[in-house]
């Protein structure tokens, strides 16, 4: 899938629907379209950008491969109602699921195409025309249409003057830019669940009152409630048109229905699962291994034969693009020490509205991470290199290797990775035990 950038006056700077952005869309969790968390920061006056690795997830797309049987389930159920008592209800009699299957929307493309467009604005004093970005894209189509997508945007961004290209496709096994490599690690769904049986019953009661001979379940509700953001961002492309089915729900079932989401990816591959962050440490060597211009070393989940190679895994380059899905993203926060939570996420109530575990923030669709190599030449510090790390726009604190102001030297970056640089302390291990 690829959209051009282009639009009468120039390119689509920011979230394509910044200036009437749904209301419940802050609700969707990683079904949220793009928008950035904070406001870029630049380095200091006497300080430079010298390096740029930066992780994205692919763009909106339609639902994955074990949806659509659930969602055209709950649709049928609610045609076969005896009656509509809510007016909000009665597009169902004669909807039709329309919804394609895993592939980027031409919303997705558009959110990759302006993520390259905004590197090269941003970073264009380090390239020229014998180091242009390195991009590797983990082999699913969505993440490698986004990659493509990204590299048209640098290009057009550059008037063309430099054009990257998809150097690497990884297959989705062994690969540091895919989970599903570490088949003992539990399961989410005894969390998901447990919150999915407390806020969907009185949802469920309310539908099949108002609609009789529905018979919907806990699930068919989750289902339902996913085809609002699926659809809205299948529907919208040079405007915001919003699904029917998110008329359905009234803000304070939104809420509930994202903290489901945030719970799932908590104790999928993130904090919450004792073998989700090891899920990430293959990626953050490799991020050592371009920080520090050493060899990788890892025995987790990298190719070694792409990373031993110059072609396949360059150390000389001064922008790295890697695409990959929100669920190795959150794996990755874990294994560096992002968004560390001072206790689990209760699965049986929403968390204060100040947490700082939010897909929405964290993982939207198009989510980018962004790390820096910074150079100071001035001042206190003058030639010392440090770290900086941003999650969709917002600078990260860092507090476990600096003080807490967003940068860190890079050797006490180096350091504070001993989870990652040791393997994962034999958690790696603990993905392959059988009971």
């Amino acid at each position: 899938m690829f959209v051009a950038g282009y639009r009468a006056g120039g390119y689509i700077w920011e979230s394509l629907y910044a200036d009437k952005p749904p209301k419940i869309e802050r609700y969707w969790a990683q079904y949220t379209p793009y928008e950035p968390a904070g406001a870029y920061v630049p380095p200091a006056k006497h300080c430079r950008v010298t390096q740029v690795r930066l992780l994205q997830r692919h763009g909106a797309r339609y639902p994955s491969s074990d949806d659509p049987v659930e969602m055209e389930e709950a649709i049928f159920k609610l045609q076969q109602a005896d009656e509509y008592r809510d007016k909000n209800l009665r597009f169902i009699r004669n909807h039709s699921y329309f919804l394609g299957q895993d592939d980027l929307v031409p919303l997705g493309a558009e959110q990759s195409f302006q993520s390259g467009v905004i590197t090269f604005e941003r970073y264009k004093d380090l390239v020229n025309k014998d180091d242009i970005p390195f991009v590797r894209a983990s082999g699913q189509g969505r993440v490698v249409d986004s990659a493509r997508n990204w590299t048209a945007g640098f290009a057009t961004a550059s008037h063309f003057e430099y054009e990257p290209h998809i150097s690497v496709v990884i297959s989705e096994e062994n690969n540091t830019l895919q989970i599903n490599q570490c088949p003992a690690a539990p399961s989410h769904h005894p969390y998901t669940e447990r919150w999915e049986h407390i806020f969907t019953p009185p949802i469920k009661k309310r539908l099949n009152k108002a609609a009789p001979g529905a018979n919907l379940t806990d699930s068919n509700v989750i289902s339902l409630m996913a085809l609002c953001p699926l659809e809205s961002v299948a529907l919208s492309a040079a405007e915001w048109e919003e699904s029917r089915f998110c008329k359905l729900f009234d803000e304070k079932e939104w809420r509930a229905f994202e903290w489901h989401e945030d719970v799932k990816k908590y104790y999928k591959t993130g904090y919450g699962n004792p073998l989700g962050p090891v899920q990430g440490v293959g990626y953050v060597n490799e991020l050592l291994a371009r920080l520090t211009n050493q060899p990788v070393r890892d025995s987790t989940n990298t190719n070694r034969t792409l990373d031993a190679a110059p072609a396949t895994f360059p150390l000389n380059r001064t922008i790295y693009a890697d695409f990959t899905h929100e669920n190795e993203m959150v794996a990755v926060f874990g294994a560096l020490g992002l968004f560390e939570q001072p206790g689990d996420l209760d699965p049986t109530r929403i968390g204060g509205k100040h947490r700082t575990w939010n897909a929405r923030r964290m993982v939207p669709f198009s989510a980018r991470m962004v790390v820096e190599k910074v150079v100071c030449e001035e001042g206190e510090g003058e030639g010392q290199e440090y770290v900086r790390v941003f999650v969709n726009d917002e600078m990260q604190p860092l507090a476990f290797c600096g003080e807490g102001d967003g940068r860190c030297t890079l050797g006490d970056f180096v350091q504070s990775q001993g989870y990652a640089r040791e393997s994962g302390r034999g958690d790696w291990e603990k993905c392959f035990e059988s009971d």
